[in-house]
């Protein structure tokens, strides 16, 4: 993990525009502004362009997407390519439905994404590649390492892939993330939020690699930190705690103190 991007989000606040699902909202919201981003949740057709236009970066995620909210993802997205800013794509549950294929699919003729986030059976929906996914889930085993460079090679963008063990593909390079907690998988939305402190990463100097590495490595050592407090007994008391988690240093995160920060 890079320290640096994480005190460059911290800086410069970075404005977040979020087109996303209903569920994660307000856990989103809380947990980019504890990291130390500014969300805004703008899905109406009618601003999706004038919020990008003043956004750092846009987050596209269809976990409850509805028909009349796709023209405003892909205006807020082509609007962020037009000016530069970064854009996640995370297609959840995109092998549940065709009608969240065709979504994706509508998205991705419109938009070029800097990253696309989903889990195994999320990213191997979008390259035909064979994973048993249920739902928003994830359950079938494969070759993850392939299924994110495929994709990556297919979509010219940055692959993230989440589970047990978190595999990126950006630049060529091929990178695993092993910190995290079972924990995540226990509460709603713990995917769609990491989509949310990897966008704020993006709006950092560093190269897309670092951006990501360090986006998914401070999250997970903030969901261990949060775990092994005494007061943690399950999903519940894991939340707030793992809301309080993201708002520390790295150097916190990794055994420092509070006057390291």
């Amino acid at each position: 993990m890079n320290p640096d991007i994480i005190q460059q989000v911290r800086n410069t606040t970075p404005l977040v525009h979020h087109l996303t699902n209903q569920v994660v909202m307000n856990f989103s919201a809380n947990g980019l502004l504890a990291f130390g981003g500014s969300p805004v949740m703008a899905k109406e057709k009618l601003e999706a362009h004038d919020m990008a236009e003043v956004a750092d970066a846009v987050v596209l995620n269809i976990g409850t997407i509805l028909k009349e909210e796709v023209q405003a993802m892909v205006q807020a997205g082509k609007t962020a390519n037009k000016k530069g800013i970064p854009v996640v794509l995370d297609p959840v549950g995109v092998a549940a439905t065709p009608f969240r294929k065709r979504v994706v699919e509508e998205i991705l003729n419109e938009v070029h994404p800097t990253v696309i986030k989903g889990n195994a059976g999320e990213i191997a929906s979008l390259v035909d590649a064979d994973i048993e996914a249920r739902g928003v889930d994830s359950v079938g085993e494969g070759n993850v390492d392939a299924i994110a460079e495929k994709a990556g090679k297919k979509f010219d963008t940055a692959i993230v892939i989440t589970g047990k063990t978190d595999v990126i593909y950006a630049n060529h390079k091929l990178i695993d993330n092993q910190t995290g907690h079972p924990l995540l998988s226990s509460i709603t939305g713990s995917g769609c939020l990491l989509g949310s402190i990897v966008a704020a990463c993006l709006t950092t100097s560093h190269p897309i690699e670092e951006q990501l590495s360090s986006a998914l490595c401070f999250y997970g050592l903030a969901a261990e930190r949060a775990a092994e407090q005494p007061y943690v007994h399950g999903p519940g008391t894991f939340l707030p705690s793992f809301i309080d988690a993201l708002s520390f240093s790295p150097k916190q995160l990794n055994g420092g103190t509070e006057d390291e920060i």
